[in-house]
C-alpha cells in the first residue's frame, strides 16, 4: 500500500523581516463609497436544526460577496428576487447602479430547507452556480464586462440531492471535450453517530462534460464522495483535475459508492488498532526486535541478513523487513534466535553506546517501542529541570521553567493542529500531508485564476503566503508574499469575521461582524525622513494601519478586496472603500 509522503512548507528567508517595528496608526482618510441596493442580499438565517460549530462555519460565516478574478474589479452578489447582480468599476466618481446579469429561474423561498445560494468563476466565460435547494446550474457566460458579447445561458442544470453550496470549480478543455470540474459542500446527518453531533461533513466531486464533436448536452461523468468530521478551512480541485487539496481541522477519506460513512469509519478504525509488525527495545548497549512467527515455522523459513546499517528480514519467502537503520550496528556479533514462545528475537549490538533510537528502521512505523520503568524514570528525571508544582518557583536559576504569566491570550493554540492533505484524482488516495502544528489558516485568496487559490497561514507573529503548485511533486507550495506581524496582530481582533488581501500583497485587510474594517498596508517609503531613537538609525519604510467605520447598523455579509479597492456588503448596502491608487 503506498504511503502519503509527509511533507512541510519551505519558508524563503528573504521574505522575512525580523527587524520589521510594527504598523502606524495613519488617520488619513479613505475615501468611501456607499451603494443603496434595489433588492436586499438573500441572506439564509441558520435553522434550529443547524446548531453545531460546522453550520456556522460553513453557512452561518458565509461570505455573500463575490469576486469575479477574472476581471479587475469586478463584484456579485445575489438578492432575494433571486437576480444575480453585478458591479463592475471604471471609476469611483462614477459608480453605477448594481445590474442583473441574471436571474434564477426557481423560486428561492419555496424551499424550506434551502441554504445560502452560492456562485463560483470557473473561467473567464464560465460560471456554476447553486440556488440552495440542492440544484446545480453551468452557465456559459461569454466574455463579462463586454456588453457585445456577455450572454449568461444555462448550459447544464441537474438537481444533486440535498442542498449544497460551491466552494470551487475549474474548467477543463482539450481538443476532444470540455470539462467542468466542481467541489460541492453539505453537513448530513449521521443517525448512527452517538459519539458527536450526529453530523458529519461531505465533500461532492462532480464533473461534467462534453464532447467537442458531439451536439449532445453537458452531462455527469464522474462523482466522487470525501467525508469529515469538520468544515474544510480550504479546498480546491488541482488546475488539471488530477487532484485536490485540502486544508482541515481534521482529515478527510473518500467513501465508496454504496459504502455509507459509519463503515469508512469503522475501517480507518480497524486500521488504526491494527497489532504492530514487531515490537523492539534498547538498552544503552543493545536493541531486542520481537516477532511473533506463524505457526509451523522452522528455522528453514528464517532469514535475517545483518549489514552495518540495514537489516533484511525474509519469512516463508516473503519480504517481512527491510530498510535502513536509524544507526550502525555491529552486524557480526549481532544474533537471531526462535523462542519457544513460536516467536523470533534478534539481538542488534550498537555501534553507538548510549545513543537512543527513536526508530529502529528509518521511515518505518510498524513496529512498537516497548520501554521498561527504568527508561522512563530516567527519562523523567531529565526532563524534570522543565516542570515544577509551583509556579515559576526560581526564575533565576540557570534552567527556568516555563511562566505561563509571559504568555498572551494570541499565542495560544488549540491543542489539536490542521493538516494540510493533497488526494489524488484516479486513485482517490493521499499523496501528500502537511502537518500545519501551530499554523493557524487565516484566509485564501485568488493571485492568478489560472493558479489554485493561495492560502494564508500563520507563522509565529507573521502570517505568510502560500501558493500551491500541483506540477511541482517535490516543491508543492511556495511562499510567495509575508505580512509582517499580522499573525499576531489579527489574534487580538475578537469580533473578526473576515480576512482577504489585495491580489498584488500590497495590504491586508479584515473585517467585524458590524462597521469597523481594519486595513495593514505593506512597509512603503516615507516622503520625510524618520529616525529610530533607541538605534539612532534612519527608518527608510512604514507600515500603516488604517481604520474605516462604515455608515449603517446593518451586519457585513460580504468582503472582498481588489489590488486598489475594498468591497463590503451589507443587507442593503454596498460600500465601496478607495485603499490604492494605481500609477
Amino acid at each position: 500500500m503506498e504511503v502519503a509522503a509527509n511533507c512541510s512548507l519551505r519558508v524563503k528567508r528573504p521574505l522575512l523581516d525580523p527587524r520589521f517595528e510594527g504598523y502606524k496608526l495613519s488617520l488619513e482618510p479613505l475615501p468611501c463609497y456607499q451603494l443603496e441596493l434595489d433588492a436586499a442580499v438573500a441572506e439564509v438565517k441558520l435553522r434550529d436544526d443547524q446548531y453545531t460549530l460546522e453550520h456556522m462555519h460553513a453557512f452561518g460565516m458565509y461570505n455573500y460577496l463575490h469576486c469575479d478574478s477574472w476581471y479587475q474589479d469586478s463584484v456579485y452578489y445575489i438578492d432575494t428576487l433571486g437576480r444575480i447582480m453585478n458591479l463592475t468599476v471604471m471609476l469611483d466618481t462614477a459608480l453605477g447602479k448594481p445590474r442583473e446579469v441574471f436571474r434564477l429561474p426557481t423560486d428561492l423561498t419555496a424551499c424550506d430547507n434551502r441554504l445560502c445560494a452560492s456562485i463560483h468563476f470557473t473561467s473567464s466565460t464560465w460560471v456554476t452556480l447553486s440556488d440552495g435547494t440542492g440544484r446545480l446550474y453551468v452557465i456559459g457566460t461569454g466574455e463579462r464586462g463586454n456588453s457585445a458579447s456577455e450572454k449568461w445561458e444555462i448550459m447544464f442544470n441537474e438537481e444533486l440531492g440535498d442542498p449544497f453550496i460551491i466552494i470551487h470549480s475549474i474548467s477543463l478543455l482539450n481538443a476532444e471535450e470540455h470539462s467542468i470540474a466542481t467541489l460541492l459542500l453539505r453537513i448530513e446527518k449521521e443517525e448512527l453517530d452517538m459519539k458527536g453531533s450526529g453530523f458529519y461533513v461531505s465533500l461532492e466531486w462532480v464533473t461534467i462534460s462534453k464532447k467537442n464533436k458531439d451536439k449532445k448536452k453537458y452531462e455527469i461523468i464522474k462523482r466522487d464522495i470525501l467525508c469529515g468530521k469538520s468544515v474544510p478551512h480550504y479546498a480546491a480541485i488541482e488546475p488539471d483535475g488530477n487532484g485536490l487539496m485540502i486544508v482541515s481541522y481534521k482529515s478527510f477519506t473518500f467513501v465508496q459508492a454504496g459504502q455509507d460513512l459509519e463503515e469508512n469509519m469503522d475501517e480507518d478504525m480497524s486500521e488504526k488498532i491494527k497489532e504492530p509488525l514487531y515490537y523492539w527495545q534498547q538498552t544503552e548497549d543493545d536493541l531486542t526486535v520481537t516477532i511473533r512467527l506463524p505457526e509451523d515455522s522452522t528455522k528453514e523459513d528464517i532469514q535475517v541478513q545483518f549489514l552495518p546499517d540495514h537489516i533484511n528480514i525474509v519469512l516463508k519467502d516473503h519480504q517481512f523487513l527491510e530498510g535502513k537503520l536509524y544507526s550502525s550496528i555491529d552486524h557480526e556479533s549481532s544474533t537471531w534466535i526462535i523462542k519457544e514462545s513460536n516467536s523470533l528475537e534478534i539481538s542488534l549490538i550498537k555501534k553507538n553506546e548510549g545513543l537512543t533510537w527513536p526508530e529502529l528502521v528509518v521511515g518505518d512505523k510498524q513496529g512498537e517501542l516497548i520501554r521498561d520503568s527504568a527508561q522512563c524514570a530516567a527519562i523523567a528525571e531529565r526532563l524534570m529541570h522543565l516542570t515544577s508544582e509551583e509556579l515559576n518557583p526560581n526564575p533565576d536559576k540557570e534552567k527556568p521553567p516555563c511562566n505561563a504569566q509571559e504568555l498572551e491570550e494570541c499565542d495560544i493554540f488549540f491543542e489539536e493542529s490542521s493538516s494540510l492533505c493533497r488526494f489524488d484524482g484516479n486513485t482517490l488516495k493521499t499523496t501528500h500531508v502537511v502537518n500545519l502544528g501551530s499554523n493557524q489558516y487565516l484566509f485564501s485568496v485568488i493571485v492568478d485564476p489560472k493558479e489554485m487559490p493561495c492560502f494564508c497561514l500563520r507563522h509565529d507573529v507573521d502570517a505568510l503566503l502560500w501558493q500551491p503548485h500541483s506540477s511541482k511533486q517535490d516543491d508543492m507550495w511556495e511562499h510567495i508574499a509575508t505580512f509582517n506581524a499580522l499573525g499576531y496582530v489579527q489574534a487580538s481582533k475578537r469580533d473578526k469575521k473576515f480576512f482577504a488581501c489585495a491580489p498584488n500583497y500590497s495590504y491586508a485587510a479584515l473585517c467585524e461582524c458590524l462597521r469597523r474594517v481594519f486595513i495593514y498596508r505593506q512597509p512603503a517609503p516615507m516622503s520625510t525622513v524618520l529616525y529610530n531613537r533607541k538605534e539612532g538609525r534612519q527608518v527608510g519604510q512604514v507600515a500603516k494601519q488604517q481604520v474605516a467605520s462604515l455608515e449603517t447598523n446593518d451586519p457585513i455579509l460580504g468582503f472582498q478586496a481588489t489590488n486598489e479597492r475594498l468591497f463590503v456588503l451589507t443587507t442593503r448596502n454596498l460600500f465601496l472603500i478607495k485603499v490604492n491608487t494605481e500609477n
